[in-house]
């Protein structure tokens, strides 16, 4: 099995969770590929004790044929990597080595069974939605696809007001400092702390929701997925900021710009001891009641 591995850097407690994920690799008689960054930051701590067939540094890269790749890290270490790896279809899976790990959601308690599961092929492949954006200028070049969510918000103390229209049809006028257009994936990220709903993967629906609106009749709102949504700002400064994920840029209020579903999904691996329920219910104390 051709496994990649990405990172970015590890706290020196978690120097023997790395060395253990590659003995299980090697254990397992999988082909390591590195992020080349994330082998400059620990070889020092593992020279001469792990077998690393490749280095890559870019999605180009990447070997195509490359069983999965694991994210080592938090959940923006797992953003981060998505780029490597969704244009070639190959699966993702993320171990926890921060907080909350959401997305990168296997523990280090956990990876030896995780590890056994995907090596006896004991895991199933969820496909994600991704937000696809045009803009005339290509503000983010070929990175132009979130996962998690779109977010327009102010750069100064000033509100903006953003239109929105869906498929040409007026939604609303938001007064607000933000607007966040999320994917269920992202509904339990910056959707979910400004009062978004919890969705589903797979329900084929994306989330619209003001940040801090000043009307208190505006809420957030769940419009299915094959829709074009198209927003216009108007800001005092003149600019407003735009984040795709973890990736953001300063634009020009003159610029417009097209939301739709991407023709790419993620493929994340999901393992048998891990569902979506489970997670909220871990994660974010979903139900939790002293009475249960």
């Amino acid at each position: 099995m051709k496994i990649a591995l990405y990172g970015k850097t590890c706290t020196p407690g978690f120097y023997p969770y790395i060395q253990k994920i590659f003995s299980m690799l090697a254990e397992n008689k999988a082909e390591i590929c590195i992020y080349k960054p994330f082998f400059d930051a620990i070889a020092p701590h593992f020279a001469g004790n792990t077998i690393i067939h490749q280095v890559f540094a870019s999605e180009k890269e990447l070997n195509p044929a490359t069983d999965l790749l694991i994210s080592i890290g938090g959940d923006g270490t797992f953003l981060e990597s998505i780029p490597l790896v969704f244009r070639k279809n190959i699966p993702i899976i993320g171990i926890n080595s921060g907080r909350m790990g959401f997305l990168a959601n296997i523990s280090k308690e956990d990876m030896e069974s995780a590890f056994s599961s995907l090596f006896k092929g004991e895991y199933q492949i969820e496909c994600r939605t991704m937000i696809h954006f045009e803009t005339p200028e290509d503000i983010f070049g070929d990175l132009n696809f979130a996962l998690n969510e779109i977010t327009i918000q102010k750069n100064n103390a000033s509100m903006i007001t953003i239109d929105a229209y869906v498929d040409n049809e007026f939604l609303n006028t938001y007064w607000t400092d933000g607007l966040i257009v999320s994917t269920p994936t992202g509904s339990t990220a910056y959707s979910l702390s400004v009062g978004g709903p919890i969705v589903v993967p797979g329900s084929g629906s994306f989330i619209v929701a003001p940040i801090a609106s000043h009307n208190l009749t505006v809420r957030p709102i769940v419009i299915p997925d094959h829709v074009h949504i198209k927003l216009t700002v108007n800001s005092r400064s003149g600019q407003y900021l735009v984040t795709a994920d973890n990736r953001t840029r300063l634009v020009d209020s003159s610029v417009q710009f097209t939301l739709s579903k991407s023709a790419y999904v993620l493929n994340m691996i999901k393992l048998p001891s891990t569902n979506f329920y489970s997670t909220i219910q871990n994660k974010l104390m979903w139900g939790t009641d002293k009475r249960n």
